[in-house]
């Protein structure tokens, strides 16, 4: 049995102005156009098997963290659009160099008032041993890369 130190959860909200559906659909079915509003975070992102929205579908998304380039094979493991939720499984790449399993779960709320959004990032995750830091870096880079998302769903057209 893992210890309980090497699992673990970081999470984190961001405020939006674009609507939950705005930026659920960015990551359910655009998630291969991310790159074009966040060229200096996110490389590009290419499909290997399914289609973008649908669970099931493989692709590996290439991101700059800590300033490297890094990949992630990912899968899609559950897509809700009534809940405006998505969540992904890292089943290789960068990642798996330090962690077990990786687990990212993306969630956009309406705001209780006005309009926009709150966007909550959650990962979940166990270290492959107790000297493996925390991923609060990625997770303040999921952060950046939800405001520059939302400055191009926003931006006036």
């Amino acid at each position: 049995m893992a210890s309980s130190t090497l699992n673990g959860k970081v999470e984190a909200d961001v405020e939006i102005k674009a609507s939950p559906e705005q930026f659920h659909d960015m990551f359910a079915n655009k998630l291969h156009h991310v790159h074009h509003t966040c060229k200096d975070k996110v490389r590009g992102c290419d499909l290997h098997e399914g289609e973008w929205g649908k669970v099931g579908t493989v692709f590996d998304f290439h991101y700059v963290h800590d300033g490297k380039d890094k990949v992630a094979k990912e899968v899609v493991e559950v897509v809700d659009p009534d809940k405006n939720l998505i969540v992904f499984r890292v089943m290789d790449g960068d990642l798996m160099k330090e962690y077990k399993s990786f687990l990212l779960t993306l969630q956009a709320f309406p705001k209780s008032e006005g309009s926009g959004s709150i966007v909550h990032w959650k990962m979940e995750y166990e270290k492959l041993h107790d000297g493996i830091d925390h991923p609060e870096t990625l997770l303040q880079l999921g952060l950046k890369m939800s405001e520059d998302i939302d400055a191009h769903l926003t931006q006036a057209k």
